[in-house]
């Protein structure tokens, strides 16, 4: 390592994703001398990562001392989610680093394990939306915002986390910007082709309402609104049919699903206007009408409000480009 330099310890663990790890040591490196880049693990030597595909892990941890920036990177996660207490070396070296100065950056789910060290309870991070129900299990006490791109936590602002998937590009221009300016960041994301998140990941996020409540007048009420949302006064319709008192039903519904009806019913519809907006060239206000509002104009502030974004430019940002699609 160069004395000059700062030290960046890319973590390297069995669960970990070759894709997030490598891109992270490119776009690093490529800063230039301000970062002095590490693939660390547990021991020395080839190891084969998520996918199988081997990486060199070029230090131990047992050989560092200090370091200045720690990033764990993704991990692919399967059922029933992270165990704890894999690694309680990597735990304990964490810990250590950090009293001694280090920041701690995780990418996507690379969280899970930063988060053992409980250096991050009662604080902010972010995490990938589709482990967000695991990643809440398992730390209690940490606030999760999976719709986040980047946090930033910490009395020293030193505890760092980005969301899912490729927000690495947002963690490593973040991670370039403080410390080497914002000009070069620039520079690497145009050499990267990298773009910064800024509308945030509620438009990558699908909408999937709760069913694991055990409410069974509630879970009948929702499961008749996921083919029945376009039709007019379906929240009337749906409460008629619970035959349970209008506002018994609305408070059961809230606690089983944590939205009201009506609310329930906008994200259905915004979620099947999502799809057709990907998939079909049809106005906008044709997909309004199709979702159940005759008025486009409160589609078009009701569909902005909840993913963030326009519907036009929602549908440009994730349609399928015409050279891709099939003659």
């Amino acid at each position: 390592m160069r004395n000059d330099a700062l030290h960046v310890s890319l973590l390297a663990v069995p669960d970990a994703a070759v894709s997030t790890l490598a891109g992270l040591y490119d776009v690093m490196r490529a800063a230039g001398p301000t970062f002095d880049v590490q693939i660390v693990g547990q021991g020395v030597g080839r190891l084969a990562l998520a996918s199988g595909v081997p990486v060199e892990v070029q230090c131990s941890i047992d050989a560092i001392d200090a370091t200045d920036i720690v990033i764990a990177s993704s991990m692919w996660l399967r059922a029933p989610g992270w165990q704890t207490g894999r690694y309680p070396d990597l735990v304990a070296w964490l810990k250590r680093m950090h009293e001694r100065g280090a920041m701690l950056c995780s990418a996507c789910s690379g969280v899970f394990l930063l988060a053992e060290t409980g250096l991050f309870d009662g604080m902010d991070t972010t995490v990938h939306f589709d482990y967000a129900d695991w990643f809440a299990a398992a730390h209690p006490a940490v606030r999760i915002h999976p719709e986040r791109v980047l946090v930033v936590a910490g009395a020293r602002e030193e505890l760092v986390s980005s969301g899912a998937s490729n927000t690495w590009h947002d963690l490593a221009l973040y991670l370039i910007a403080r410390h080497c300016g914002a000009t070069e960041a620039q520079r690497v994301a145009r050499a990267f082709a990298l773009q910064w998140h800024q509308e945030g990941l509620t438009p990558f996020m699908t909408f999937e309402g709760r069913i694991d409540h055990g409410d069974a007048e509630v879970l009948a009420a929702q499961r008749w609104l996921q083919t029945h949302f376009s039709v007019a006064n379906p929240v009337e319709e749906v409460t008629r049919r619970s035959r349970l008192a209008e506002r018994t039903f609305k408070r059961r519904f809230i606690t089983a699903t944590g939205l009201a009806p009506l609310e329930y019913v906008q994200r259905l519809r915004v979620e099947d206007a999502k799809r057709r907006l990907e998939r079909t060239v049809d106005p906008v206000d044709d997909i309004a009408w199709r979702v159940g509002y005759e008025d486009p104009a409160f589609f078009r502030r009701l569909f902005r409000r909840t993913v963030g974004m326009a519907p036009g430019a929602y549908r440009k940002r994730f349609s399928i480009p015409d050279f891709a699609r099939r003659p």
